[in-house]
């Protein structure tokens, strides 16, 4: 039994959301990476170095977001069958073109955003601080990923 101040019925709530989260930044992590990997044209260092930075802290937040849904009680979604399951970010299916690659990545980062911030009412209501903080720090970094993003975008 786990006695945090938190009732049961909101850490399950809560760790079905942060599951979610775990399951698009898993997925954007890899989308990520493979860009890292398939990136071409006269953008190929900045971007290969820039996609390595984005896919290097999105593997430490997966193993953030998981520890906080083990310390709320619940098990941390850990399969590509799970994760595929729950996100909203489609999978790298042979983007060679580096704009678009910039644009699928802008998605990702938009969907993870919009998911956090539909926790917070519950964490509110719950008084989850800790998640509260974690998901608070997440969105800052997702929203400067993203306005970096559209910053190669722009024309």
């Amino acid at each position: 039994m786990i006695n945090i101040g938190i009732k049961e019925q909101d850490r399950k709530e809560i760790t079905a959301g942060l599951n979610q989260v775990l399951a698009d930044t898993y997925s954007l992590y890899l989308k990520t990476h493979s860009f890292h990997w398939n990136v071409t044209g006269p953008m190929f260092t900045s971007l290969h170095q820039l996609f390595e930075e984005q896919y290097t802290e999105l593997a430490a937040a997966v193993d953030l977001i998981a520890e906080r849904v083990r310390a709320l009680g619940a098990r941390a979604l850990g399969s590509y069958s799970a994760y595929a399951a729950l996100t909203g970010i489609k999978e790298d299916h042979g983007i060679t073109d580096a704009n678009e690659m910039l644009r699928e990545l802008l998605k990702g980062q938009e969907v993870i955003i919009r998911n956090i911030r539909s926790l917070y009412p519950l964490i509110n209501q719950a008084n989850d601080e800790a998640t509260a903080d974690l998901l608070t720090q997440r969105i800052q970094t997702h929203e400067k990923t993203a306005w970096m993003l559209r910053s190669l975008l722009a024309v």
